[in-house]
């Protein structure tokens, strides 16, 4: 199986899904956009993954390989690939299917829980998860109006949208299951400006003080992933 990724900053790669990538025989090739690094052919890979980056999805004239970037993913998806997006790749997915991305109410950045529907238990995709994972967070955008054929799965009480399946090939997660410690020192490092005690925006200290809830999330991270690589390979999605 091939993998390819779409990398928007140094500092925020797939973390966990390479080990997992690693583990399962995986090709992986990868396009550092940042870099201005040239897009693959869609017949060089079978998946794609869409990072996440600090930027907004309608930043074109300051990032403007964005828009080669929204219709690589656009050709993608109408190619029937296997599609993941984290945080920023969620939003450009969900813009690109005919969603908008706005501004949530308020940013969710650290650790917090989130609550999967009903029906989203019931698929072997997410089965898996306890009752209000924690997962890792750092958003200040959501997406929002999705198309018929997207069902919102999940939720946390800051965010109502925090992810989508398409046509049950194209996955957005708001959240983060992929990071390990280094990438979120590296985002600390990085983006720690943002890190403004609230209700829902937790300081380095708080977000660096959990090894258990990263150790947890990559593991959630790998079944999702194990999950995912079987029903494909047995034709069920």
């Amino acid at each position: 199986m091939r993998i390819h990724y779409l990398q928007h900053v140094p500092f925020e790669n797939p973390g966990s899904i390479l080990e997992w990538a690693n583990e399962n025989q995986c090709l992986v090739t990868a396009t550092h956009l940042y870099d201005n690094e040239k897009l693959p052919e869609l017949s060089e890979f079978d998946w794609l993954v869409v990072m996440g980056g600090p930027m907004n999805i309608y930043e074109e004239d300051q990032y403007p390989w964005l828009k080669a970037e929204k219709k690589f993913i656009k050709a993608a998806i109408e190619s029937n690939k296997v599609v993941l997006g984290m945080c920023l790749g969620s939003q450009l997915i969900a813009n690109i299917i005919g969603g908008k991305v706005v501004q949530n109410k308020q940013k969710e950045i650290g650790w917090f829980p989130i609550s999967f529907s009903e029906k989203a238990k019931e698929s072997p995709l997410f089965a898996f998860f306890p009752d209000n994972p924690v997962v890792f967070h750092w958003h200040g955008d959501t997406f929002v109006e999705l198309p018929r054929e997207a069902n919102v799965i999940a939720a946390s009480v800051a965010c109502k949208n925090q992810a989508f399946v398409y046509q049950q090939r194209v996955f957005g997660f708001q959240f983060h299951l992929e990071n390990t410690l280094p990438i979120i020192e590296a985002l600390i490092k990085n983006c720690g400006a943002e890190m403004i005690s609230g209700d829902y925006v937790q300081l380095p200290e708080e977000v660096l003080a959990h090894p258990e809830y990263i150790l947890q999330d990559n593991q959630w991270m790998a079944a999702f992933l194990s999950q995912l690589k079987q029903l494909v390979a047995e034709g069920r999605i």
